[in-house]
């Protein structure tokens, strides 16, 4: 028997004869759609103090419950298999993620609708709760606190040595993040690990050069 007999006699026969039941289809369609609603709020209790989107949150939910469906369908006829292949070849996705959060949601999501649609619901679930223990653990782990910006507008520009070595009595850690000189105006923005705030802020408001001085605090990334 040939390689060819062997393919289409026995791989082909099976795909041909596999019927999936009203009770998997079912099971496996609920089962997405409760690991859909606990993707949905784990997401909106991770992100309550950014910049939270409802819409790809719902668009999470959806999409576990979509892949569970095009899983089933795909197990259920080979020859639909080829069709949804060829179909979705030809999406193209041009949103861009901007927080790599959402992407690891988003990978979450389609990994949850593969694996339950595949009729694994037991992996579903525990890598649901092995992800969950890993973003809170991490999420409240101690790390370093992100640095400052001192933004200085000043009316003198040879005024910059003056105001490092000022800066360098009240910090740990500083860095010249960018100059702008224009005739007689100059402005710094310095990222610095200060120990006295309001200390540092009131010494360079002494100077009579400077017009404005501005400690910013982000949560953005952080210089270790």
């Amino acid at each position: 028997m040939s390689v060819n007999d062997i393919f289409r006699g026995t791989f082909l026969a099976e795909f041909a004869s596999f019927e999936m039941s009203m009770r998997i289809v079912a099971t496996s369609l609920i089962t997405s759609t409760i690991l859909a609603l606990y993707i949905f709020f784990i997401y909106r209790a991770i992100t309550k103090k950014t910049f939270y989107s409802k819409t790809f949150n719902l668009s999470l939910a959806a999409i576990t419950v979509i892949i569970t469906s095009v899983m089933i369908a795909i197990q259920s006829n080979i020859i639909l298999t080829l069709g949804m292949v060829g179909a979705l070849s030809i999406v193209r996705f041009r949103t861009p993620v901007k927080d790599p959060m959402d992407l690891m949601f988003l990978f979450w999501a389609i990994s949850a609708g593969i694996i339950t649609g595949a009729r694994l619901p037991e992996i579903a679930f525990i890598t649901s709760l092995l992800l969950t223990v890993l973003i809170f653990v991490l999420n409240a782990a101690p790390v370093g606190k992100a640095p400052m910006l001192l933004v200085i507008n000043s009316s003198d520009s040879k005024m910059e040595k003056e105001i490092i070595s000022t800066i360098k009595k009240y910090t740990k850690y500083y860095k010249v993040k960018s100059r702008s000189i224009t005739k007689n105006v100059a402005d710094m923005v310095i990222e610095l690990r200060v120990k006295d705030a309001s200390g540092l802020i009131q010494k360079i408001s002494e100077y009579d050069y400077i017009v404005s001085a501005s400690l910013i605090s982000h949560d953005g990334e952080a210089t270790f």
